[in-house]
């Protein structure tokens, strides 16, 4: 096995573009496989040569540096021709959850001003109802071939005439806005250059060893910077293979992982209890994963003694600063943790710093409880037309996480508590003041505030606290029906309790604090999933 280094050592050097990264690893052997979709196969040559076609394609279609253009939909090889296409013009992708309804999605669209649209057949409609009244209305393509109103971006790129390609691209040039729920109940796009992403990748060779006959089994969305920054970025930086699943299915979870050959995945600490859980009929002995990302305690036992899967790797990033804590690859016992700060597989180049610090922003001594600082060369650009929120996430050039945590003598951090209003439920991050926002609008709703509950599967639930308008009445249902109307899926509350009356502080905000303190809260809510 390949050390790190000696992995990035087998290419020559770049510039830290995605073009620059991937061209180093094209050169060699050409055909071998880069990504696996849908029952294709891409070589790392066919896939150049279409990004550079699709790259034209967006150039003829008015797409310039600086530009945004979305792709909301299922995992899809789309995807990942888009961001680089994109980036070889130095225009910048912006992921949509393809789950997003007409509101969510319409926020993000426009406050990106999206010039394009790449959607499949599911999302088309609603994507263009986003789109709607912004000033410059979008073009749209389709990723599959599910209907006939927009044309597809396979034919489009297929017959893309050549054209000379921008030179001026740096790695410092933004490639991805990632929009992420924030405390102030709206999206917020964070930023990150090309030479981030890359940067990133090499990290995750680091982090996981990838070997440069890896095939790494994406089951994460892609909207995500996890997908993004480790899978994908991870597959460039080891000049491996990736395999593309629409969306995770655990009945075919290990089916597709022996019919793809995959080595390596990524999981999310639901996927990892669903699969623990499910019957070992499903389960396929002749899989090939030695490699895996997400691995949290509850499971290790599982998917180390049933699954034989030898390598069970944990960490903590967020969309603003991927891949900053990991269990170290070499010494992984400690899986529960969040592990130790990472480091570039190069030991001579800088990496990221970590402290622990009380609200003044003062150090706390070893073993003590206080909020996550973050200093790292992977760090977002800031938010996108959001400077008071850039400003604000900052104090002194350190990123404040939002997360409390506790580091022992060794190094070793463990999550305690998220300090901001974030409720994370089944890998999203969902923005507590976002749902109060939107439960309040309901007719019948005075007040309303949502917090976290403990989950089944790990992270989070959602339990929604309601008081009523005097007169009026309303069942647990009614809001969760509210909710469907306006909301993603996973934002649905699953536990409504009606309460008669929130305290709030001095300046009238909800005592969330308090509400979490109440274990009969969740006792007597409605569980809309009984």
């Amino acid at each position: 096995m390949l050390k790190p280094l000696e992995v990035l050592r087998l290419y020559p050097g770049h510039d830290y573009t995605l073009h620059g990264a991937f061209a180093s690893r094209a050169g060699r052997e050409p055909r071998r496989p880069f990504m696996l979709f849908a029952g294709k196969t891409w070589s790392w040559q066919e896939f150049g040569a279409a990004v550079t076609k699709a790259a034209c394609l967006l150039l003829a279609r008015g797409v310039r540096k600086g530009d945004r253009v979305s792709v909301m939909a299922r995992n899809h090889e789309g995807h990942v021709l888009m961001l680089f296409a994109l980036a070889r013009i130095g225009a910048i992708l912006v992921p949509v959850n393809p789950d997003y309804g007409v509101q969510e999605a319409r926020y993000v669209l426009h406050h990106a001003e999206a010039s394009g649209v790449v959607a499949s057949s599911d999302t088309l409609d609603t994507a263009r109802a986003a789109c709607e009244g912004l000033a410059n209305a979008p073009w749209f393509m389709l990723l599959d071939a599910g209907r006939h109103d927009a044309p597809l971006l396979h034919d489009l790129v297929a017959r893309a005439p050549e054209c000379p390609l921008p030179d001026d691209v740096t790695g410092d040039v933004t490639c991805l806005i990632i929009y992420t729920s924030g405390t102030t109940g709206f999206p917020k796009g964070a930023m990150h250059s090309q030479k981030s992403f890359v940067l990133g990748g090499e990290a995750f060779v680091q982090r996981m060893y990838l070997q440069p006959d890896e095939r790494v089994m994406i089951v994460l969305p892609l909207f995500h910077v996890n997908a993004l920054f480790y899978s994908v970025a991870g597959t460039v930086a080891a000049g491996c293979s990736m395999v593309v699943v629409p969306r995770f299915s655990a009945s075919t979870f290990w089916k597709m992982a022996v019919e793809t050959g995959a080595t390596e995945v990524n999981i999310i600490e639901a996927i990892g209890t669903i699969l623990k859980n499910r019957p070992r009929t499903e389960f396929r002995k002749e899989h090939r994963i030695r490699r895996l990302f997400g691995a949290r305690q509850p499971v290790v036992g599982t998917f180390r003694d049933e699954f034989g899967i030898p390598h069970l790797i944990g960490g903590f990033g967020m969309t603003e600063i991927p891949g900053v804590t990991c269990t170290p690859f070499e010494d992984p016992q400690r899986v529960g943790t969040m592990g130790r700060v990472g480091h570039h597989p190069d030991p001579a180049r800088p990496w990221a710093e970590c402290r622990v610090v009380d609200d003044e922003g003062r150090d706390v001594p070893a073993n003590e409880v206080g909020e996550l600082a973050v200093k790292t060369p992977i760090i977002m650009q800031g938010y996108f037309r959001d400077p008071e929120q850039t400003k604000a996430a900052f104090r002194d050039g350190w990123f404040l996480t939002g997360d409390l945590v506790r580091r022992d003598e060794a190094g070793w951090f463990t999550f305690v508590a998220r300090k901001k209003d974030i409720i994370r439920r089944r890998g999203e991050n969902i923005s507590g003041p976002e749902l109060d926002r939107v439960i309040g609008g309901h007719p019948a709703v005075h007040e309303a505030a949502a917090i976290a509950v403990p989950s089944e599967l790990g992270e989070d639930e959602i339990l929604a606290a309601v008081t009523l308008k005097p007169g009026q009445s309303c069942s647990a249902e009614d809001i969760a029906g509210w909710c469907r109307q306006h909301l993603a899926p996973q934002k649905v509350p699953r536990f409504v309790v009606f309460v008669d009356e929130l305290t709030h502080t001095p300046t009238h905000k909800v005592q969330k604090a308090a509400l979490r303190a109440d274990a009969s809260l969740k006792a007597r809510a409605v569980d809309l999933q009984s």
